[in-house]
């Protein structure tokens, strides 16, 4: 079954990205791994702007595991998107976020997938518990499992 675009409403944090020309590929629209990029851009910015994550000193940190989207209208240099972030599961030591993109004054996303991270030890590298600042922050941005 091929999924359905969500919309803005589904999502609870967002940040503002304009895409660059660099961003383009051969066919004229931005390349589908830059759509990765924008999934961890949105996940980190929000967890280091509200304060629970510093990347250089935080002994907890989250390590992607998995990511998947689904693309559903082409984006271009030189438009601007809006990354649309909610938590859809957050776990002891992991958690999904869900992102969407979504081009400028549209309300349906042009690609949307998910991103799980597990947060271990800086040190180790062993699973660790997502730390209770960070956890308070992410049930601010979390929705129902779909």
């Amino acid at each position: 079954m091929r999924a359905e675009p969500n919309k803005r409403s589904d999502y609870k944090h967002f940040h503002d990205i304009t895409t660059r020309w660099m961003d383009n590929d051969a066919y004229g629209h931005v390349n589908n791994v830059v759509y990765y990029t924008w999934f961890d851009t949105v996940v980190n910015q929000f967890l280091i702007r509200k304060g629970v994550l510093d990347i250089a000193r935080s002994q907890v940190i989250g390590l992607v595991i998995e990511t998947q989207c689904n693309y559903f209208a082409s984006v271009a240099f030189p438009e601007r998107i809006t990354a649309g972030l909610r938590v859809a599961k957050l776990g002891n030591s992991s958690v999904r976020y869900e992102v969407a993109i979504f081009r400028e004054n549209e309300e349906r996303a042009s690609a949307q997938g998910h991103f799980i991270h597990v947060y271990v030890d800086r040190d180790t590298r062993k699973p660790s518990t997502v730390p209770d600042a960070m956890r308070q922050l992410l049930q601010t941005i979390q929705v129902q499992e779909q």
